[in-house]
């Protein structure tokens, strides 16, 4: 495989970023494709869902999707589509919040986001496999399913070593075919209202109450920030952004609360919902066809879930590697695509490590570790507004500088509660908390061994200055 080296960083206040040599012959990311992107890196679609209403019932769990939004994604979008818009570096969230509160704390934003990346990504491959057994209960047995999961993360590791553009359009295309089958359930349940009150569904093993549905709701609509490590791949990023997140928050709300809504008036029961079961509920509601069409969409969002954080998480070794804050070799960039090839496959491996591990206890990890790379990323956007008052910012969070503070308090609460939470539920026969901060304690650890490999401090790191407006 012929490769490159990324350019190191340069030491340099007066220079703009440091973006891609020759960037205008590769292809960067429009609105929609980042759309598209987005949609993925956060949602997928409805699939993943479905305990919430197991949990809370149908009332609860539509207002649960309504409200989790406002309180959870959209001060992140706002957060997200500021700075961005001021400061579109590589690496996104990493260099937001080295920027804004130096190496140490940029190092442990990074370094939490990868480590949760690696219970995030054990996800989508379950899900894959949760779906294709509803269609081929052959795969239950032995440990075919465990190999499905590794063969979805070799494909999308080379998927993504052939490039940005590859992903982008894979992830357009996934997006229309998968949302086919719930434009269906949305326009058939009207005609079938009641219908299923009686309906008899395979018994449920889920054990998912109220509050463990807000915590998987949480995970619904958690990843907005993952858009932004790819920020030197994005056309007119400081325009782009902000729009591509109010337009992915809407989008994906309405794909949540419309398909259950509609189920809610066929008198389905509650109690028949658990991850992977929208294939059984499409055949009761529109016959075997519509369920092979929503077993084929369920596989089509897990993998293009996958595919496209595949795209964003990459990038943060890259950027890391260019800051000298990684070894070199996670900056080798393949030839032709200018993927980052080496830190896809060595994030391919780690997340192939955990395909073990069941869908709850990923959910709580996940969202304990990035909900406390979210709070650094709250604290960098109020630390930017008091230190730099004058940088550039074509998008802004209103209100001011209380603003800024303000618009991080309700995911903060939310995340308290997933916090509370976590201490009850096992991982590798300890709290799930307990492990949480021993991960994130060991990142400390890591920052203090690899600066103490480089007494002369790491080359390379600087300062950034915004990109001009577009």
């Amino acid at each position: 495989m012929a490769t490159a080296s990324a350019p190191r960083r340069q030491f340099d206040n007066s220079q703009p970023l440091a973006v891609i040599p020759n960037r205008k012959k590769f292809v960067r990311l429009t609105l929609w494709p980042l759309v598209a992107a987005t949609f993925f890196m956060v949602s997928g679609g409805t699939y993943g869902t479905e305990d919430i209403v197991h949990g809370a019932g149908y009332g609860r769990a539509i207002l649960i999707l309504l409200i989790t939004p406002l309180l959870w994604s959209l001060p992140t979008a706002f957060m997200i589509g500021e700075l961005s818009s001021a400061l579109p570096y590589e690496g996104g969230y990493y260099a937001w919040v080295r920027r804004a509160m130096g190496n140490f704390w940029g190092f442990q934003e990074a370094w939490l986001s990868l480590v949760a990346s690696i219970f995030d990504m054990a996800i989508y491959p379950t899900l894959f496999v949760a779906y294709l057994t509803r269609m081929f209960p052959w795969f239950q047995d032995g440990n075919r399913g465990w190999w499905v999961a590794l063969a979805v993360v070799i494909a999308c590791a080379l998927l993504n070593i052939a490039g940005v553009k590859v992903v982008s359009l894979t992830s357009l295309w996934l997006f229309l075919a998968l949302s086919a089958p719930f434009a269906i359930i949305v326009v058939l349940a009207p005609f079938k209202l009641g219908a299923l009150a009686n309906a008899v569904t395979k018994p449920t093993t889920s054990t998912v109450d109220i509050l463990g549905g807000l915590l998987i709701c949480m995970w619904n609509y958690m990843g907005w920030d993952n858009a932004s490590t790819i920020a030197t791949e994005v056309e007119k990023p400081q325009r782009t952004y902000p729009r591509a997140m109010l337009v992915a928050v809407c989008i994906v709300a309405v794909s949540y609360i419309l398909p259950f809504a509609a189920m809610w008036m066929t008198g389905l029961k509650p109690t028949a919902w658990e991850t992977g079961s929208w294939a059984d509920i499409a055949a009761l509601l529109g016959g075997p066809l519509l369920r092979i069409g929503v077993v084929l969409g369920g596989m089509m969002s897990a993998f293009g879930m996958f595919n496209a954080l595949v795209m964003s998480y990459s990038r943060l070794p890259l950027a890391m590697a260019q800051d000298g804050m990684l070894p070199g070799i996670f900056g080798k960039l393949q030839k032709k695509s200018r993927a980052p090839w080496v830190a896809i496959l060595a994030l391919a491996l780690g997340w192939a490590m955990c395909l073990g591990l069941g869908f709850a206890r990923l959910v709580t990890i996940d969202i304990l570790l990035y909900g406390f790379s979210l709070g650094l990323e709250f604290l960098a956007l109020a630390v930017l507004r008091f230190r730099e008052p004058e940088l550039a910012r074509p998008f802004r969070v209103p209100g001011g500088k209380f603003g800024a503070i303000a618009i991080g308090i309700p995911p903060m609460l939310l995340l308290g509660f997933a916090v509370a939470r976590s201490d009850h539920e096992q991982i590798w026969n300890m709290s799930s908390f307990a492990f949480g901060m021993i991960l994130i304690a060991a990142g400390f650890v890591v920052y203090v061994i690899n600066h103490a490999l480089k007494p002369a401090g790491w080359p390379g790191t600087r300062e950034e200055k915004a990109l001009p407006t577009a």
